[in-house]
């Protein structure tokens, strides 16, 4: 079982790439094996021109074509997600989440964001045909510290959400292995 974490910030440094990395490695204790697929790191004109033959474009569709889940994560700019995170969401087929299992994360200035994820990321994804679209993560910036010495430090409500969401991503992902199994 493989899971991509995608990522939609502009900045390696953000609370949400931190975030998304600490999903990750709670991910890969549960023996989870992820690969982290930032978009900012996809060349951008051919992004723009959404030229998926481009190589490296066509090798990050295939990492989600492989993928039997996915945790995304965008930080909310103008309530909505970013729009590099919709770029590469634009190139995969209309059914290209069918089957997967997918953890939206998002992070934001303030609490009035809360609902970006819901009533802007979810349909899209919705529209791809995920097999499940797990309960949306909102953090705020402060609810995401970062610590030289000891790491990202999630708050306490925040840390607990966290904690839910890979617990259900980690149902779904035995699930599957199960059933899998059984066939």
């Amino acid at each position: 079982m493989s899971v991509i974490l995608l990522g939609g910030s502009p900045s390696s440094q953000s609370s949400c790439s931190r975030l998304l990395q600490h999903v990750g490695d709670k991910l890969a204790v549960h023996g989870w094996r992820t690969t982290r697929l930032e978009v900012r790191e996809l060349p951008g004109p051919a992004l723009l021109r959404m030229d998926a033959n481009d190589p490296e474009l066509a090798r990050a569709l295939a990492l989600v074509a492989q993928a039997d889940a996915l945790v995304v994560a965008t930080p909310i700019y103008k309530a909505a997600y970013t729009g590099m995170l919709k770029l590469f969401l634009d190139l995969l087929p209309q059914d290209g989440l069918r089957g997967k299992v997918v953890l939206p994360l998002a992070t934001g200035g303030s609490q009035s964001h809360l609902l970006a994820l819901d009533y802007a990321l979810r349909p899209v994804l919705a529209s791809m045909s995920a097999r499940a679209i797990l309960s949306s993560i909102y953090a705020t910036s402060e609810q995401v510290a970062w610590d030289s010495e000891r790491g990202t430090r999630l708050a306490g409500p925040i840390a607990e959400r966290v904690a839910e969401g890979i617990e259900q991503l980690d149902a779904e992902l035995q699930a599957r292995v199960q059933t899998a199994a059984a066939a």
